[in-house]
């Protein structure tokens, strides 16, 4: 297996609500690939998916139960502390539950946390050791 991911589906409770919170709350632009039953965001190299958790716990073949902490945390990375603090406002805004609020990190960067309406928790970061390029990238040390 090649070390590397193409898309992460967010299995949610109410596709439309999980849509608007994106497009509107957010601000990101869904593919013209999206239909009434998946929405689809470019994300970099990365797909970000939206589908009906139902549907997609039926497709992974397994019970549709729990909620709680998952147990993973998706990641935005910026370019300044400034823009965490910017971008956890505007998750506020859009109807994200602050977790966590941006503060000084103990590995040297700023970082916060905000859940979306379906509880998927998003760390927001500046990480002075992994700048982003002109499109965003991260490119890790090797």
């Amino acid at each position: 297996m090649e070390q590397r991911m193409t898309a992460v589906t967010l299995g949610v409770a109410d596709l439309q609500r999980a849509r608007r919170f994106y497009e509107k709350g957010l601000g990101w632009s869904a593919s013209l690939a999206s239909d009434k039953n998946v929405v689809f965001f470019q994300a970099n190299g990365l797909v970000i998916a939206l589908w009906g958790r139902a549907d997609l716990a039926k497709d992974a073949n397994v019970a549709n139960d729990g909620d709680g902490f998952s147990g993973i945390a998706l990641a935005h990375n910026v370019r300044s502390k400034e823009d965490v603090d910017a971008v956890l406002a505007k998750a506020g805004h859009a109807g994200a539950r602050i977790l966590k609020p941006g503060q000084d990190t103990v590995w040297g960067g700023y970082a916060g946390y905000f859940a979306d309406p379906d509880g998927h928790m998003w760390e927001v970061a500046w990480n002075p050791f992994w700048p982003l390029d002109d499109a965003g990238n991260v490119k890790l040390p090797r």
